[in-house]
């Protein structure tokens, strides 16, 4: 399983090394806005307690009992109580990394008796829990801490507002990396991209360097998984630009690197990254940052075929994470070492490892994880010549991709909301401004006929705090129309009946797969027509026609891969791109794609109705000759041999098997009279029947 390193143990890490402390004019400035804000008191602070107290945490991810004991010390030093909720969370994350989760949750307990200490009981309970594996209960923890951080740290308010009200930055930051993760792991892409932002905007406004690269990561493969490539390389760039000159905070962030390399399938890129990313680490003498670097060369290997130097390093890797008592990745671990024993044909282990991955509580990992692990785990079923392992595997990786689509279409739609609602804050915000500076006005206005040079004073003071106001909103504007920008895209870029992608997107997804020099497709295209839809319109109305359209789209949708794109081209056609698929594979994905729609009937308000498609596919370069296409030509070519399909009674697959042609003008005479072709037999072709048909 390729290692995501979800980068918790760093994340938990960065959360605590605030890089300088808060100035003590801004310290004055908070009390001062919350007090005209209405909020209450922030818990105490000691901002030189807390840079000391950062240089610890960081010590003890790697050399935990060496932290615990310099904490001991200035324990026995310190002489302000008020500051005693700092030390005593920094105990117990270091607690965490000694492997004494218990120790955490009693510490987290006590602090929670304070009502000013809330927030810092909910990180330590949600830290605890993410470390030993139990995502779901982290994720529920954190959202109390950003509840109990509301009042503070509110997620509708620019950060470096909310930093000047007294927010504690940090633990926000710390409980907003949970939460995003809970989301990415759920599939809700789009919430989980504007948890990131925000956390970055904490990071910057802290000015915190090491926060701001994890967060800046993180972007970045949040933007490859949303399908936007080029801006995942701007912010794994910016990333690596902070990380200069910090061997610690390049080790993470070309760990990050590399599963961003990872995602792309530059494997090259992804060895290189984390072979620099353990000669880091190494040199920031740093084991157990280490570690997951060995467990993410190990899925490297896993993927150039070297199953025997996989499973060494995750032996290698295993026990210095459990010794750290460090259980998050143990999972990937352990997946890693199956497919590494299959692929070995130690298949008796494989089922023995198998069975303790069941065992693990499946809350560590998400759906998309899940799938990953199911579909890798098939892949090396099915290389190693078992079908019966690979096909349960594929029907389980099926299921749980159908929640999953669910899952981030129902996420989309709170992502809505939340937008809509932070918009009435911020206004709501707003007035509170103009309110203030209403009053103030009016008070100068009493005191003109006094001091009337003190009133200039106060007008361009005044004049002041609205250029700052209106540069603001500028901002946040400007904020607003880039995230409209995106929608837009994204919403032009699908079938608004279907929810499928349309021909716009498959143009852009050609633009990236062609060779712009030598303008040649590789692939397989299938052409999918809905049999006598015509009649469908005619007899029963157009409503009933996009009802048929629909459940067409969502029974494809189920019967190609997860890597398969499908398209509606228009009309009652569809089309499938299917990269990397041989002719065999090419004729049983058709196959599964007629009895998909065929076998069963449609219900519609006017009663069940039997729909039935016909289907033209063939496989680019055409063989035997491999003469290359540009993709337009691609597509007329699947066209004509659905027309082939049409006219020998519909409900059937028409496949081009072989083309007789040895340049591109014998093609282009092919093209002109491709029924005098086949008859010829110039053209070669594969005929796959529907479920009617071939019971006829």
């Amino acid at each position: 399983m390729r290692l995501r390193l979800r980068w918790n143990a760093c994340c938990l890490l960065a959360a605590c090394c605030w890089v300088g402390p808060l100035p003590a004019a801004a310290q004055t400035a908070a009390i001062e806005r919350s007090a005209a804000l209405r909020l209450p008191p922030a818990p105490p602070l000691d901002a030189a307690l807390d840079q000391t107290l950062s240089r610890l945490q960081r010590l003890a991810f790697d050399r935990p009992t060496q932290a615990l004991q310099d904490l001991k010390r200035l324990q026995a030093e310190a002489r302000n109580r008020d500051f005693d909720g700092q030390l005593l969370q920094a105990e117990a994350r270091i607690q965490l990394r000694l492997g004494q989760g218990e120790q955490t949750l009693a510490i987290a307990q006590r602090l929670a008796q304070d009502a000013q200490q809330a927030a810092r009981a909910h990180v330590l309970r949600a830290e605890e829990a993410d470390y030993a594996g139990r995502s779901e209960e982290a994720a529920q923890h954190a959202l109390k801490a950003l509840e109990a951080l509301a009042p503070w740290c509110a997620e509708d308010r620019p950060a470096q507002q909310v930093i000047q009200q007294g927010c504690d930055f940090r633990n926000a930051w710390s409980a907003l990396r949970l939460r995003e993760e809970k989301q990415g792991n759920d599939g809700a892409l789009a919430l989980a991209e504007a948890t990131a932002r925000r956390r970055l905007d904490l990071a910057e406004a802290g000015q915190d360097d090491f926060m701001r690269a994890q967060s800046l990561g993180a972007l970045a493969l949040l933007s490859q998984r949303l399908e936007q490539p080029e801006q995942a390389k701007r912010w794994i760039t910016q990333a690596l630009q902070l990380a200069q000159g910090q061997p610690l905070t390049q080790a993470y962030v070309k760990g990050q690197e590399a599963s961003l390399a990872a995602r792309q399938g530059q494997i090259e890129l992804q060895v290189r990254a984390l072979d620099e990313a353990l000669d880091l680490a190494k040199k920031a003498d740093a084991p157990h940052v280490a570690a997951y670097m060995q467990l993410s060369l190990a899925d490297a290997n896993l993927r150039l075929k070297q199953p025997a130097r996989a499973k060494a390093l995750v032996e290698q890797a295993l026990p210095t994470l459990l010794q750290y008592g460090d259980r998050r990745p143990e999972r990937t671990a352990r997946n890693n070492l199956v497919q590494s024993l299959i692929l070995l044909g130690q298949f008796d282990a494989a089922h023995r490892e198998i069975a303790q991955l069941n065992q693990m509580d499946k809350d560590q990992a998400g759906k998309a994880a899940l799938m990953e692990e199911l579909r890798e785990q098939g892949e090396a079923w099915a290389s190693m010549g078992r079908p019966k392992e690979a096909i349960a595997d594929f029907h389980q990786e099926r299921k749980l991709n159908a929640e999953l689509v669910a899952r981030n279409r129902q996420s989309s739609l709170e992502q809505l909301k939340v937008k809509y609602d932070s918009d009435r804050k911020q206004r709501e915000f707003d007035l509170l401004v103009r309110d203030k500076s209403l009053v103030e006005r009016q008070l100068a206005n009493r005191q003109l006929t006094q001091q009337v040079g003190l009133a200039m004073a106060v007008l361009l003071g005044l004049s002041l705090v609205l250029a700052g106001v209106m540069v603001n909103r500028v901002r946040q504007a400007n904020k607003k129309l880039k995230a409209n920008e995106v929608l837009l895209r994204a919403q032009s870029e699908r079938d608004p009946l279907t929810d499928l992608a349309n021909r716009r997107y498959f143009l852009a997804v050609m633009e990236q797969q062609q060779n712009p020099q030598e303008a040649s497709f590789n692939g397989a295209l299938l052409m999918i027509d809905i049999d006598h839809f015509k009649h469908v319109n005619d007899q029963h109305g157009h409503g009933i026609g996009d009802v048929v359209i629909c459940e067409v789209a969502r029974r494809l949708s189920h019967a190609v891969r997860a890597e398969d794109l499908v398209v509606r081209w228009g009309g009652e056609e569809f089309l499938v791109f299917a990269p990397d698929v041989s002719q065999e594979q090419l004729s049983a994905l058709a196959e599964r794609i007629l009895q998909g729609v065929g076998a069963t009937t449609i219900a519609t308000e006017d009663g069940p109705l039997r729909i039935t498609v016909s289907i033209g596919f063939a496989h680019f370069p055409l063989p035997p000759s491999n003469l290359t296409l540009p993709w337009e030509q691609a597509v007329n070519w699947a066209d004509m041999a659905l027309y082939t399909a049409k006219s020998q009674g519909r409900n059937r697959a028409m496949g081009i098997a072989t083309v007789d042609a040895r340049d591109t003008d014998a093609l282009t005479q092919i093209e002109a009279d491709f029924d005098a072709a086949c008859s010829s037999e110039r053209v070669s072709l594969t005929q796959v029947l529907g479920p009617q048909a071939a019971q006829a």
